[in-house]
């Protein structure tokens, strides 16, 4: 009987970290043939990914451009994937997420007629501009979308609310799967400024803020919120911000957090330099989905820099708050926490939601059941 053949597309930093554990299932898999086609969406911060992972994809599309927008992405996406799927012709495409990528590999597929799988499906807001265009490109891509492989029970419940009820699978979140390779204790940062920080005498506080919904009057006040945080605690915290390269997160950035002695405005770190950062925290501030994860896998507590999120079991289970995007809540919130034991005691012990490891493997025996490769489907993954 000839191998399946699976594709998996990605195209930026985040995406990457969560299939790359992935991909390496795929190809630990003796009736799979595993092909890797990177689109290049965010170039410089996809290849630490690949490099980290000893990844080397079949395909790469190196699409990015300057200020590339949402529709030359999406256009050339398209148009770089038609031709790839009719040298290919892999018999499923796995897209992760909500990128531009996700929802380009997605439409490309399905206009060759091609099977696809979403990895991370079922996560949503309700709010189609909230976060932009993140939520419409998943919504779009669970329509498209052969099999739903989603990180938890309420994302399955999500797509049942919307009539998607065949091919899906709670798998839990392949990110907890990377963060297994990737954290260790005896971990050395390339950079000598992380190194000499004072883990054990301050209080470690990770941001980071990158959102297009963010852009303006929102990243105004998140900004002032963190200088003031940063100048209040002068002596108790150290703020490390690897900045965004998106030149309106960098001139925000440098703009309110320069000149303070305790705020580090660094560069983007490769994946294993930030878990490995996290693992160090003592709390966590961001708007980035992937970090909601990441985070509360590692015991240490979020808050969200958005209004709302679609990552609702951290919020339920106690270890992620939504702070908003107005100065005075996020000051008070993060107050609350360095001041208090007890609140910050109740975040950090809380139940981490998204999974257990085992995603790459529940991912992988589910496409081989859905092939009739297999007899039984994964087990289902339960919080606990």
């Amino acid at each position: 009987m000839d191998k399946l053949k699976v594709m998996t597309i990605f195209g930026t930093r985040p995406e990457a970290i969560k299939m790359a554990p992935l991909v390496m299932e795929l190809e630990r898999r003796n009736e799979i043939e595993s092909l890797c086609c990177v689109t290049a969406q965010h170039r410089q911060m996809l290849d630490s990914v690949l490099d980290i992972f000893h990844l080397t994809p079949q395909f790469d599309l190196d699409i990015m451009e300057p200020r590339q927008t949402l529709s030359t992405i999406t256009s050339k996406c398209l148009l770089g994937l038609e031709k790839v799927f009719q040298e290919v012709r892999p018999d499923l495409v796995l897209v992760h997420g909500d990128t531009s990528t996700t929802f380009a590999g997605a439409l490309a597929a399905y206009y060759q007629q091609i099977a696809v799988g979403h990895v991370e499906a079922g996560l949503r807001t309700w709010d189609k501009y909230s976060p932009f265009p993140e939520e419409m490109n998943r919504s779009l891509v669970g329509r498209l979308a052969d099999l739903h492989f989603c990180p938890t029970e309420a994302n399955r419940r999500n797509l049942a609310a919307e009539g998607i009820t065949k091919g899906v699978y709670v798998t839990g979140n392949t990110v907890i799967d990377a963060l297994n390779t990737t954290v260790r204790k005896e971990h050395r940062f390339t950079s000598s400024e992380l190194n000499e920080l004072d883990y054990n005498g301050k209080k470690l506080l990770v941001v980071t803020c990158h959102r297009r919904e963010n852009y303006g009057e929102p990243m105004e006040q998140i900004m002032s919120a963190l200088r003031a945080i940063a100048e209040r605690y002068a002596d108790q915290v150290e703020l490390v911000y690897p900045v965004h390269l998106s030149p309106v997160v960098q001139e925000a950035a440098h703009r309110h957090l320069d000149g303070l002695d305790n705020v580090h405005l660094i560069d983007p770190l490769q994946a294993d330099e930030m878990h490995n950062l996290m693992s160090r925290s003592y709390l966590v501030l961001t708007d980035s989905g992937g970090l909601q994860e990441e985070a509360p896998a590692l015991g240490k507590p979020v808050l969200v820099l958005r209004r709302e999120t679609e990552r609702p079991e951290a919020v339920e289970a106690g270890t992620v708050r939504i702070a908003g995007t107005r100065a005075e809540d996020i000051i008070n919130m993060t107050a609350e926490l360095i001041e208090s034991k007890a609140a910050y005691e109740t975040m950090a012990h809380a139940v981490n939601p998204y999974g257990d490891g085992c995603a790459c493997r529940r991912i992988a025996d589910a496409i081989l059941y859905h092939f009739g490769r297999a007899d039984r489907p994964p087990e289902p993954f339960a919080s606990r």
